[in-house]
Order: C-alpha cells, then structure tokens, then sequence
C-alpha cells in the first residue's frame, strides 16, 4: 500500500470535514451552497476544521466529487485531452460509454453529460478552496504564519481549478470567497452589463501570485502531494504561456530551471529536492512517484480503508480481458500516435511523412524502420513486452478490433509483480482491480522545459529553446530506460533487469547544434516533442488550441489530416466517415446546457453559451 503523510496526518478530523462537504454541496446549482456558518462555527473555525476543509479541496484534484464516480472528470483529462485531441480512441465498444464518442468526432452536443460532469467537479473544487478562505477569516487557534501558508495553498488549487475550466470553455465566471447564499450572489456571470465575455486570465494570476507569495520553498517532511513556491511559479509560467505572453513565462520559468539544466533558477520539489529528469518510466510507476521530475501531481493511493482514493477517474483505462485490471479496454492510443514516433536513420522525427503507410504494428504489412524508445512505455504495441506481463497480445487485449486500432494504454497501468499492492485489493468499488496508486502528473519537469523552449524561440532565443529540448531527448535516449526483449521486469526500479536486446529498432538522439536557426522548424520541432513526450497525459488538445491562438488554422489542420487518415483504418473513424473539427467552434467545449439553465432560470442571462452552439 502506498501512504502519502500528506493524506493521513488529519484523518481525525476528515471524517467530519467529508460529510459537512458532501451535504454542503449537494444542491441544484454549482454554487447553491449552504454557508459554513449553518453549521457549528467550532466544527470549522479551527485549526482541525481549515486542515479538513484544505484536505477537502485537494481532494478534489482527483475530480471525484458530489457528481460521483465519472471518467468525465478525473484528473488526466483523458476524454478531454487525449480523446478529442487525436492521442486515444475511446475505446470498448462504440456504445460504451457512447457520450464520449461526440467528443472523440468534435459533434459536441451542449447536453452531453461528461461536460456537465466536468464543470461540477471543476466548481465544486474552486468552491472548497473558497470555504477554506471563509473558515481562515475566523479562526483563533492557528498563527498567522499558518494561515498565511494554509491561504497560499487555497489560492493555489482554486487556481488550478479556474484554469481547468478556462482552458475547456474559455468563457466561464470566476468564483472568489464572497460567492455566498448568504448574499444571494450565487448567479456568477461570464459576460458584462454589455453581453461582452468577461476575461478571468487577470483574476487567475492574482491567484497564483497570492500563492507565490504565501508559500514556502518546500513543505515539511510529511508535504508530499502539498504545492510549494516553486510549483506555483511553475503554474503562473503555465497560465502566462496560455495568454501567450511568452517573455513574462519566460521570466517564470528561468527562476525555476535549475542551472543543471541550463537555466538559473533553483526550482525545487515539495520536499526540496532540485528539479530534474529521472528516468522516463518513472513518471507512470506507482513505485517511482513523487519523483524529482514531479512538480505538482494528484496524490493516488490503494488499500486504505476508502476503496476510491486510488486513480479512479482512470478505472477504464486498462487492457481488456486477462491483463492488468482486466477491463476495460479505454483510451486506446491512436495508430496516428504510433506513427509519430517513428524516426529517421540520426534518430529525429519524421514531421510531415509519420503518418504514410507502413503503419507501426500493422499486422498485414508492419512498419520495421526505426522508433523513438518512448513509444513502448506509452502503449502496449503486438509482441513487444507490456512490463512483466509478457509480450502484449496481438488482439485480444482490444475490446473492439475493428474500432480501436491495435494498442493498448500503458502510463496508467501497473506491473504484474505490482498486483494487490499498488492495485486495489478493496471492494467497495465495483472494479478494485482497475484502480490504481499512480499518481498523475499535473505537472512535470519535462513539460516546463518544453514549455520554456517555447518561449525561448518566441523571443528569439533558438539557442536556448534547441538546448532545452535536446535534454529531453537525450533522456529518450538513455538505453538503459528502454523497454527489452523478455520480461524480468523490475518494478521498483523501472527498468528491464536484462539490457541485451532491445524490444525494436530504437534510434533517438539531440537535434544538431543550429537546427533551430531556422525558427519555423524550431517552433515545429518543439511542438512534436511536447507531442512525443506527453502522449497520452490529456495534454494534446489543450497544446493544439493554444497553439491555434483563434486563427483557426493549426488545430482545425492538424486533426482533419488526422481524422482523414484514421477514416482509412480500423478505427472509429471508419464508421464515422462524416467526422470533421470545425475551426473557430471546436476549439473550446460548449458550456453545459443545464448549467445554462439554472444560472438563467430568472430571465436574467448570466451564463452566455460559446460562438458556433
């Protein structure tokens, strides 16, 4: 079982602190609260009451809140992120879980469920942070010292949470501590007296520097999982890269990119440890977590009594049949991903042919050039070993063959030697095999690099930028991080025991000094990367919107090439010929009808629905 201090040390008080949220926020509008002062003040306004109330609401990192159990809404994004972003397909069946399937083809209905669920899950968390704040204005027996840091930490999830909403609808309202019934102000706009949409970027830094400010370098011994200063300006570079203010994330970034990595910060991780870059595998591994590499990340853990404090938002996301879990066959990695990471005969990616027949793994006529190395730990691939389990079936790992291509998901999965240990054992949870103590990264060491070496080629530092990147090549290329033929696995340490023969023809290296001088490649070269390197982490659709900018150019482009090509595959898009992305729309989601509804039930329009719905 894997114990996060962090979680355990106000288990006394949680018990309480659980039921008063759960009551508290089971009502019909997002926001429709009672206040805590309904309740007994001395049951809140304490130090036990605020460290429930803060547990509370990084609880709700994991997305599983008063909406209950929902793949919707669980930390990864996955629908979200990798889905609807060309990554994965849904996976099962087409029927199965049929929602996801308007989100996977860009038809997004304003009344499919997933996105209501997303946005209670996302406001429910901005609201825990809020009753934090009001809690903190009345407690007696804390110092100032420690609210200041209990404060900092509320700012920094509410945040978080803000920015998860910003960067699925664009246009949503800013809920701060003064969002009350009590003062009958529960109907939060996202528009102006004049209908115009209120931008909430301003509102969402004001959060993270508040974080900056208040937080310490690192927490204390037991602060696993807790956001220190480093991993807010992390954050503040994240939401600055967004607005596309590419100097000031730079700034951000450059105070936190140890000098090890050719920066001049001294970006640390919760318990103080320098910011680096392990090994690649050590990313997914339940063993491995909390790594030097983790800047920010949902604390998972099994076997704890609760049955659903494990990786539940990412219950489906397993081989199908007698592998780890044993269901359900989601999230099944595209063969367009797969292609990506094919290379050329120096080890670099092919940008403009990866997607030509041969596919990888075609079981007809098989691709049999050369791989980067990350793609065996980002799927399970036909023949290749799948951890300890032995080699990936060719089929019967794939729910739906004629749907789903030929991979499996592989970053959210365990070891066989990991079973009953960091899997659940519990059964309160009607797949406990399913659920998993890996923690998801919200935020990784490699992902700021990518994200600096962004900024630096905006500002015309191609230098830089090239500099950056290459590390992370580099880290792809270690040969004793990649996966080998056979299966003696070890789980604790990542890696294969036996380094004889590798499981294909890897070849990965740095790009050459002066490859960004050209600034158009360079730009191309970095977003491929982010592409190779955060595969499968929810991240792509998000990446090809903020690079899209509201031209309606790049993500419109880059998935309609991806959906006429899966068109001709044995993928969803087979039987859904008519898919199409439609630029200037379905770049953000729409916002969910039934939340329209409730914030406009008096006539007065305070939730205006996204252009093109």
């Amino acid at each position: 079982m894997k114990r996060n201090p962090f979680l355990y040390r106000h288990t006394a008080a949680i018990s309480l602190m659980t039921l008063l949220l759960i009551i508290a926020s089971c009502s019909k509008s997002f926001l429709e609260k009672e206040p805590l002062g309904a309740f007994k003040p001395e049951q809140l306004t304490n130090r036990a009451g605020v460290s429930g109330l803060l547990l509370g609401a990084y609880h709700m990192l994991s997305g599983m809140g008063n909406n209950g159990t929902n793949w919707s809404s669980g930390p990864s994004n996955w629908v979200f992120g990798s889905v609807a972003g060309g990554d994965s397909y849904k996976g099962s069946t087409p029927s199965d879980q049929g929602d996801i399937v308007q989100i996977e083809t860009w038809a997004y209905n304003t009344n499919n469920p997933y996105f209501n669920q997303k946005w209670q899950a996302v406001y429910e968390g901005v609201q825990r942070c809020n009753d934090v704040l009001r809690a903190l204005a009345s407690v007696t027996d804390m110092t100032d010292a420690e609210k200041t840091l209990t404060a900092a930490e509320a700012y920094f999830l509410r945040g978080h949470f803000h920015f998860e909403a910003k960067k699925m609808w664009n246009n949503v309202p800013f809920v701060d501590e003064s969002i009350t019934t009590v003062a009958k102000n529960t109907n939060v706009p996202n528009i102006d007296a004049s209908g115009n949409y209120i931008d909430i970027w301003p509102k969402i830094e004001a959060d993270f520097q508040k974080a900056i400010d208040g937080l310490p370098v690192n927490q204390s011994q037991n602060g696993k999982g807790r956001a220190n200063r480093s991993a807010a300006i992390a954050y503040m570079g994240k939401v600055l890269l967004f607005q596309h203010k590419y100097a000031a994330a730079k700034a951000q970034f450059d105070k936190i990119i140890p000098t090890a990595y050719g920066g001049s910060g001294n970006g640390v991780t919760a318990l103080g440890n320098s910011y680096k870059l392990v090994n690649f595998e050590d990313n997914f591994n339940a063993a491995t977590d909390n790594s030097d590499e983790s800047i920010f990340a949902y604390q998972a853990t099994v076997n704890d009594g609760s049955g659903t404090n494990g990786n539940v938002g990412e219950a489906l996301n397993l081989p199908n049949s007698a592998g780890p879990g044993g269901c359900c066959g989601f999230n099944n990695p595209t063969i367009s991903l797969a292609n990506s990471y094919k290379t050329d005969a120096d080890g670099l990616p092919l940008f403009d042919t990866y997607n030509s027949s041969p596919n990888v793994s075609d079981p007809a006529a098989p691709y049999t050039g050369n791989l980067d190395p990350r793609i065996d730990w980002t799927m399970g691939r036909p023949g290749v070993p799948y951890f300890d389990w032995g080699p990936t079936p060719n089929n019967t790992w794939i729910r739906d063959q004629a749907t789903n291509g030929y991979f499996s998901p592989k970053k959210n999965a365990y070891a066989k030697s990991q079973q009953n240990l960091l899997s659940s054992t519990e059964t309160s949870f009607w797949g406990p095999t399913q659920i998993t103590a890996n923690n998801i990264n919200l935020i990784r060491f490699a992902d700021v690099l990518l994200w600096a070496a962004e900024c630096e080629i905006e500002v015309g530092s191609e230098v830089k930028a090239l500099e950056y990147v290459n590390y992370v090549r580099a880290r792809a290329a270690i040969a004793s991080g990649w996966v080998y033929s056979g299966s003696d696995y070890d789980a604790g340490a990542g890696k294969y025991k036996t380094q004889t023969t590798p499981a294909d023809k890897y070849v990965v290296n740095p790009y050459p000094a002066g490859a960004f001088a050209d600034r158009t490649f360079g730009k191309k070269a970095i977003r491929f990367e982010r592409k190779l390197e955060l595969a499968m982490e929810g991240v792509r659709f998000f990446d090809l919107a903020r690079w899209d900018n509201g031209t309606g150019t790049v993500m419109a482009a880059e998935l309609n090439d991806f959906a006429t090509a899966e068109k001709q595959r044995p993928t969803i898009f087979a039987i859904n010929q008519s898919s199409k992305f439609t630029a200037k729309k379905n770049e953000y989601f729409p916002i969910p009808q039934q939340q329209i509804d409730i914030e406009n039930a008096f006539g007065t329009i305070n939730l205006k629905q996204n252009g093109g719905y």
